[in-house]
């Protein structure tokens, strides 16, 4: 299966909002309404849950319009069946869990705060491919480092969204803080010479 990963650009608004109106929620309806707007939301989290699915999807619509959603889309056959939020770390109104070491205030740190695979398509290294894509990206542009948060525990897929610890760790991520429920991991972004 031939796995084609785009940077989310304006050009490819339609195929972003098609993914989430159509494929993302098939098998979570209550989550349809998201629109990997969370983490951009300025607001706290009841006024989050007073947003609509209305709402949401013109907020990301208006930023990726503006280029300050960022990301990858993933495509098998011409059709959307990924996406990853990963963007500059202070773009993020909410980041998942706050880690303040040394690393985030010497260097340029990405976060990584969202997986939505097709329900189809999961299970089937469409989030490798678009965390590879992703990394090698970052590289080029200047990052130093690229953090993630998964989840501890076994999880549904639905709370697996931002990626397993397996994916990271095979990846050469890192464990720099954990919480209860959650680690906070951090890949060098830096080639070694």
């Amino acid at each position: 299966m031939e796995i084609i990963v785009r940077p989310l650009s304006p050009k490819l608004i339609k195929d972003f909002l098609n993914f989430f109106d159509n494929v993302a929620f098939t098998d979570n309806p209550d989550w349809s309404g998201c629109y990997c707007q969370f983490y951009h939301f300025p607001g706290n989290i009841k006024e989050w849950g007073e947003t609509t699915k209305e709402q949401n999807r013109s907020a990301s619509e208006k930023l990726i319009l503006e280029e300050k959603m960022k990301g990858f889309l993933a495509y098998v056959h011409n059709q959307t069946v990924g996406w990853c939020n990963v963007n500059s770390k202070e773009i993020y109104s909410n980041i998942p869990y706050e880690d303040e070491s040394e690393e985030d205030t010497k260097d340029k740190i990405a976060s990584l705060v969202c997986f939505v695979i097709s329900p189809i398509y999961r299970k089937k290294g469409i989030a490798r491919t678009l965390l590879q894509k992703a990394i090698i990206n970052l590289r080029e542009n200047g990052f130093k480092w690229l953090e993630s948060y998964p989840r501890k525990g076994k999880l549904s897929d639905a709370h697996s969204y931002h990626g397993p610890f397996s994916l990271y760790s095979s990846e050469g991520f890192f464990v720099v803080n954990e919480t209860e429920n959650s680690m906070i991991m951090r890949k060098s972004l830096t080639i070694k010479k």
